[in-house]
């Protein structure tokens, strides 16, 4: 057991250092940096392809695409129109990591790059635990799944800045209680801040393109008023 628990302080140690290295370069070139992860089927590369529709002609988008075993991911985003993306197929690990993460970095053109999304594999757990790099991690459930994810995988919820409730228009066949799921996420994180979207219909994508908007003007705001 002590052997185990040494190993994985290295492990994590390693990573902490990797990640702080990416989120100076990204911080250097003034770049958003936005880490997503759910389940498996909750919708980040719809909410990638929606978003990339609406903004890619507005704002400089590069993306890196986490998927367990195929590039089937990064491939829709190519086709939705993203031209700086790169993938990473863990062979089977359950999460991405730091040292994956800057391999990619430096395969990406990040000269006007305004943000960036990494899109995690899909794991509620794994991903909790490891440092990208990144400003802050969105965390993505759908209303296909149960409205306890919050209260079931607290410490994901705990280190996420924003939850997107994705699938809204699905609520009349299902039994999950959208303000009930609010209200275990905010007793978990009473910061987060909440979209109500359907990636099929449209609805609330709007509040995420203006946050989006939003977080990149302050990102440039904040470099303007350090000079």
């Amino acid at each position: 057991m002590t052997r185990k628990i040494t190993i994985e302080k290295k492990v994590l140690s390693e990573n902490d250092r990797l990640a702080a290295d990416i989120r100076q370069q990204l911080s250097e070139k003034d770049i958003v940096s936005l880490n997503l992860v759910s389940s498996p089927g909750s919708g980040k590369t719809s909410l990638l392809e929606r978003t990339l529709t609406a903004l890619n002609d507005e704002l400089n988008i590069a993306l890196i695409a986490g998927d367990v075993q195929t590039e089937n991911d990064a491939n829709r985003l190519a086709r939705a129109g993203a031209s700086n993306v790169k993938s990473i197929v863990t062979g089977g690990a359950c999460h991405l990591d730091a040292r994956m993460v800057s391999k990619k970095l430096n395969e990406l053109k990040l000269s006007d790059v305004e943000i960036l999304f990494i899109e995690n594999v899909g794991n509620l757990v794994c991903p909790a635990g490891f440092d990208l790099g990144e400003d802050m991690k969105v965390v993505l459930i759908s209303t296909t799944e149960g409205d306890d994810k919050p209260l079931k995988y607290p410490a994901m919820f705990r280190r996420s800045s924003a939850l997107v409730i994705n699938k809204t228009d699905l609520l009349d066949f299902s039994d999950f209680d959208v303000e009930r799921a609010k209200e275990h996420a905010l007793t978990v994180n009473g910061n987060l801040k909440i979209f109500q979207i359907s990636c099929r219909t449209g609805e609330g994508l709007s509040a995420w393109y203006d946050w989006l908007r939003e977080l990149v003007t302050k990102k440039k705001t904040s470099v303007i008023s350090k000079n």
